[in-house]
């Protein structure tokens, strides 16, 4: 049986092996190449002294943790109510299924949207509101961004509620708890596995955006997902760009640590 599950595993571990390991470590290894490939630390100097690589490190988390509290206010109350419908199946598909859109097509189907001659604007006129600029704003990066990620906060998070014990929930209705106290003490406690996997598969992600800068933002919301593209695909640096990179996914290791679920030690009786 183990010789199986070893034969088995083989195919994972090469994946695991040829596109997670191998790229990062190559990622790392160029990070400490300058344009001319030289080895050198300039690279992480630049980074570390340059106001304007930190200001886009902090506009980046402070963008991911915006779009992660917006899509967790959402997803949190959606995917409790889903659990208490009747054909709950079919509703969760509805959800998932613009996650089969390509990307590009949902920026640019918002593009339409918030555009000066967009929906809104159209929508706003019947009032004699005049069109106002909404696209290319933080806060139609914002709305897009949470509307995409919203899926992935509510699969996590419905998994989580649906595994609840319902005898758990019984017996606090009768030791007195109301509805709140009950929602307070036992569901959202027993959830929060569901709420960190929500979290770690949209603040992630969140932190490197870069088409919806570009196609929604117009470039007015700067990101290290910004940087990286321009570094790669427009000045050629490569080591620059693999070095906020590297940055970048020592920030996903450190949120991953964060909202991991911790064992708890101590003697079992």
């Amino acid at each position: 049986m183990t010789k199986m599950r070893r034969l088995y595993s083989i195919p994972y571990v090469i994946w695991l092996l040829l596109f997670v390991i191998a790229p990062v470590l190559l990622i790392i290894y160029q990070s400490f190449f300058d344009m001319n490939g030289n080895f050198t630390f300039a690279n992480y100097q630049t980074y570390l002294a340059s106001g304007k690589y930190l200001a886009m490190t902090v506009n980046s988390v402070l963008y991911a943790f915006l779009i992660t509290v917006l899509t967790l206010l959402i997803s949190y109350p959606t995917a409790y109510f889903l659990t208490k419908l009747k054909h709950k199946d079919l509703w969760l598909l509805l959800i998932i299924l613009p996650t089969w859109v390509n990307l590009l097509l949902k920026a640019y189907a918002f593009i339409g949207i918030f555009g000066v001659h967009g929906g809104i604007n159209n929508f706003l006129g019947l009032f004699g509101i005049a069109p106002r600029q909404i696209l290319f704003t933080d806060f139609s990066f914002i709305v897009v961004a949470t509307y995409i990620e919203l899926p992935f906060m509510i699969m996590p998070i419905f998994n989580a509620l649906e595994e609840l014990n319902p005898s758990l929930i019984f017996a606090s209705r009768d030791l007195g708890a109301n509805s709140f106290e009950t929602f307070r003490r036992v569901v959202f406690p027993l959830s929060l596995n569901g709420v960190k996997s929500g979290v770690q598969a949209v603040f992630i992600p969140s932190l490197s955006l870069f088409m919806l800068t570009r196609l929604i933002g117009g470039n007015r919301v700067i990101t290290l997902g910004t940087a990286i593209e321009q570094h790669f695909l427009v000045t050629q640096n490569w080591g620059m760009g693999s070095t906020i990179g590297v940055i970048l996914i020592i920030a996903m290791f450190v949120v991953m640590l964060l909202t991991g679920e911790k064992s708890k030690g101590g003697r079992r009786p």
